[in-house]
């Protein structure tokens, strides 16, 4: 249990399922032929979990002094697992992660596709041993990563067959490409409001390790009124989304699931927000967030069978 505590195995988790829900709730519900096949797709999911997973690892190496003053109870580097075994794990992982994203490349013919597997390794390395503690760089690094978790599903699936000519109309691959990066800014504007919370959360231990993170920088009270406007700006940008996309196109199911899972939540969030001081409030809010992004990915599937069956 402990090795799966180490890699977050419920965020593992998350992604995996993002990702099967983009290529089999959405894509796969167009009715376009998906590029990869089924075993290929599922190297795809591995490679990017295992990066993931050597990302949180690596995380946790650099963060032990911190963690210790946060969160003593939950440490694992140091404690459960050494330090040496750790880094182990680590290399295991994103080696064989970038291994399986190699090959993933050269089965579609576009090694150039392996920047994305070395852009995202190269990116949570270099936040777990350096832009962690620079103002809202590290926060930037981890929804940029979030994000391109979601997009290389149309990377692979949806680019490979336009550039490789195994599709033809472009018209319907640019529209359900830009969908999903919809989904993708959603989900790096929620995840950086959460990274913002989360270290307001870690503001002690943090402050001690002589990091610079906003509420550091700033205080709780004025980070808390950015983080206020953010979370408005975000709903406010998805009540228009909605309306644009969903209500004129009458799809009430999808409509009803996003008021009450996403939009909901989130009014729920900004009101919390405005008073929030304690450490527990930051935590939940900081979960209830990651609840946010899941629905908010969830729904594409929720739209795709209202359009399906109910339309």
């Amino acid at each position: 249990m402990k090795y799966l505590k180490l890699v977050r195995y419920q965020n593992l988790a998350l992604i995996v399922l993002m990702q099967l829900v983009l290529r089999y709730g959405f894509l796969n519900l167009q009715m376009i032929p998906l590029f990869l096949s089924g075993w290929q797709f599922s190297l795809l999911v591995a490679s990017t979990v295992l990066i993931a997973a050597a990302g949180y690892v690596i995380n946790d190496i650099m963060d032990q002094d911190t963690d210790l003053d946060n969160n003593p109870d939950t440490v694992i580097v140091g404690k459960s697992i050494s330090e040496e075994k750790a880094y182990n794990i680590y290399f295991t992982l994103n080696i064989t992660g970038m291994l399986l994203g190699f090959y993933i490349t050269t089965l579609v013919d576009k090694t150039s596709f392996f920047s994305i597997f070395i852009i995202s390794s190269a990116l949570l390395y270099l936040y777990a041993t350096n832009f962690k503690q620079t103002l809202l760089i590290g926060n930037i690094i981890v929804s940029l990563v979030i994000a391109l978790s979601i997009l290389i599903v149309g990377v692979f699936d949806i680019i490979s067959n336009l550039t490789l000519g195994t599709y033809v109309d472009y018209a319907q691959m640019k529209i359900l490409l830009y969908v999903l990066l919809d989904y993708a800014i959603f989900a790096f504007l929620l995840n950086f409001i959460r990274e913002i919370v989360k270290d307001m959360e870690d503001i002690e231990g943090d402050n001690n390790q002589g990091m610079r993170t906003l509420p550091i920088v700033f205080g709780i009270v004025n980070t808390s009124k950015i983080v206020f406007v953010l979370g408005l700006f975000s709903t406010v940008f998805l009540l228009w989304y909605i309306n644009t996309n969903m209500m004129s196109a009458k799809l009430y199911y999808a409509v009803l699931f996003d008021l009450v899972f996403l939009v909901g939540p989130l009014l729920f969030f900004i009101v919390k927000m405005f008073n929030a001081t304690t450490k527990k409030e930051f935590k939940m809010l900081s979960s209830l967030l990651k609840w946010v992004i899941f629905f908010g990915v969830l729904s594409i599937l929720v739209v795709n069978l209202n359009i399906k069956y109910c339309a």
